[in-house]
């Protein structure tokens, strides 16, 4: 899965664009834990990935799916470029010792004619940005000829986590950080205007009850409430397999490398292996 030529005139620009200094922080990260970064040209977005250089072996692969980055430059201003200036997630992934893909959102490190700020701000969890990374992970398991998948998504990535295992029949697992499990519910509770043109997992609750996940929830976490959990679970009536960990001192950026290298291996009591 390499860079297509056909985006690479897309990947210069971005870069002449001033989006140089996420890019090279990824890339660099990667160097750092034996990781490449590369370009999935699916559509209408492609997508930037770090892939692990060892091949993960097994049956499952374990895909840690981005959060919203950097949507918002002001509190009303949209950001001109979403890409996450932290890399939590990233870190997390490229420090798993198993070996894992670190799958960016739509427009992040990497631009193209169909990223404008709606994409990152009311159609962030858009039918769009819900194809793109669907045709990612088909292109992923091509790859790696792995069964099915683990997906790890970190705040908005949860909620595309979530929709993709409504979709999709070979998502073993979901396990979310901070994560936003009902767009819908977290703008009312936080009083944001509605995200229109997104989706919302629960409208998918009967595909979404049959999967197995799992939910971290940090107590400090004032971005992503840990109450909007509470929600989720009584709308999505029962399940299958579903637990929650709650984290005290864990907001929702700072203390999630500590907790996860605690829980990451630690199976779901209730998943099928």
């Amino acid at each position: 899965m390499s860079i297509h030529p056909r985006w690479l005139l897309s990947f210069t620009l971005m870069l002449l664009a001033g989006c140089q200094a996420p890019l090279t922080q990824l890339q660099e990260l990667s160097t750092e834990h034996a990781h490449r970064v590369t370009l999935e040209s699916s559509r209408p977005f492609p997508l930037a990935m770090s892939l692990p250089l060892a091949r993960p072996s097994g049956s499952r692969l374990r895909v840690y799916l981005e959060g919203d980055g950097h949507a918002w430059a002001t509190a009303t201003q949209p950001s001109l470029d979403p890409s996450p200036r932290t890399l939590l997630l990233a870190r997390l992934a490229m420090s798993d010792p198993q070996p894992s893909v670190y799958l960016a959102r739509p427009c992040q490190f990497v631009s193209s004619p169909a990223c404008k700020p709606v994409v990152w701000t009311d159609q962030r969890f858009g039918q769009a940005a819900l194809d793109s990374l669907d045709q990612a992970l088909d292109r992923i398991r091509q790859h790696y000829g792995n069964r099915d998948f683990e997906l790890i998504g970190y705040s908005g990535g949860a909620a595309l986590a979530l929709l993709l295992a409504a979709k999709r029949d070979d998502i073993a697992v979901v396990q979310t950080l901070a994560g936003n499990l009902s767009p819908r519910q977290w703008t009312q509770s936080l009083g944001l205007s509605p995200l229109h043109g997104s989706l919302e997992p629960l409208d998918r609750s009967g595909r979404l009850a049959r999967v197995a996940q799992r939910h971290f929830l940090g107590l400090d976490d004032r971005t992503v409430p840990p109450a909007l959990y509470e929600h989720y679970r009584s709308a999505l009536g029962p399940a299958a397999c579903i637990e929650s960990v709650r984290l005290p001192g864990v907001d929702h950026a700072e203390g999630w490398a500590e907790a996860w290298a605690q829980w990451r291996d630690r199976p779901l009591r209730c998943a099928p292996q």
